[in-house]
């Protein structure tokens, strides 16, 4: 192959890449957060392509290989070098769909395997803590406090809280209905002090805030900004971050914490493991199994205080 047709080769493999995207935006309807991660991620496999001489759309699965050593040699994580094989997978395995390819190189690679890590979670005082630090003088304040009771008794994902209206809440059911990965829906019980917070929210301080929208009329959004628009996933990030500061918690807490500790407490509590992975809206079980590591001391309590030879 010339210079030139590997050229247009390559060229035709990245419009590949663009339409991939396109794909996981609009029909697969993933978060604009996780399409821009492919995109920077085959964005870096596309540049290595050029660099080395390989079009991405005939690369062998040594190329593969190839590439996912030299990202290893760069001090890639097992989790980051991990990330980058799913975005490339997802590409190959999409373009065989499509028929733009009779041949999928990237389907047999292996995962470098990850060390295991439980996750980061926080204690109930912990939580009371960051609460505590809302201003309840302020609309600001009595929405941040909506929003964190919220986020503790739905154990939902950021992004879910931010896409939210007010619609989606049915207080008379105590319950909420969450939009997850791909837009699937779920329903999720709300305990009372959270239902309460939210009602307060909803009487006291939305209607201001949504007052102050520039170009005025109505908004759906269940959380709003300062300017009466929705809280975007990192607006709400910002929030939680700075209250988590006030209540001088650890500075690797994240609103992703609330949703470990949201599963934590439950499985701990007795829930079986069916339903926290209907809660958590996780497809696989295997991604919820892994709370259950976490109560193992909850267990061993249990079972010494119930067990008739326990001590």
């Amino acid at each position: 192959m010339s210079a030139t047709e590997r050229e247009e080769a390559q060229a035709r493999f990245e419009r590949d890449v663009d339409d991939y995207l396109s794909y996981l935006a609009g029909v697969r309807n993933l978060s604009e957060n996780t399409v821009r991660a492919y995109g920077v991620d085959l964005e870096a496999f596309c540049a290595w392509c050029r660099r080395e001489g390989v079009p991405g759309a005939t690369a062998s699965h040594r190329d593969l290989r190839r590439y996912l050593a030299e990202l290893m040699r760069a001090g890639y994580s097992e989790r980051t070098v991990n990330r980058h094989l799913s975005a490339i997978r997802g590409l190959y395995r999409w373009r065989v769909g499509q028929e733009r390819s009779d041949a999928d190189a990237a389907s047999a690679l292996a995962s470098p395997k990850l060390s295991k890590t439980l996750p980061r979670t926080m204690s109930d005082a912990d939580v009371g803590a960051l609460v505590e630090t809302c201003d309840a003088t302020t609309v600001e304040g009595v929405r941040d406090r909506a929003f964190l009771e919220l986020l503790y008794a739905t154990g939902a994902r950021i992004s879910e809280v931010s896409r939210l209206d007010v619609g989606d809440l049915d207080m008379a059911q105590a319950q909420v209905r969450l939009f997850g990965k791909g837009s699937k829906e779920r329903v999720v019980p709300v305990y009372q002090r959270a239902l309460r917070a939210v009602a307060a929210y909803m009487r006291d301080a939305r209607p201001d805030l949504v007052a102050r929208r520039r170009r005025g009329g109505h908004t759906t959004a269940l959380f709003v900004s300062t300017r009466g628009n929705r809280m975007s996933a990192d607006a709400l990030r910002t929030c939680f971050e700075r209250h988590a500061r006030l209540a001088g918690l650890d500075e690797g807490i994240t609103p992703h914490a609330m949703r470990h500790t949201y599963a934590t407490e439950l499985l701990g509590g007795g829930a079986d493991l069916r339903s926290v992975q209907e809660l958590l809206g996780h497809e696989s079980l295997s991604t919820t199994q892994i709370y259950t590591h976490l109560s193992v001391d909850r267990l061993k309590e249990a079972t010494r205080q119930a067990h008739p030879r326990g001590e």
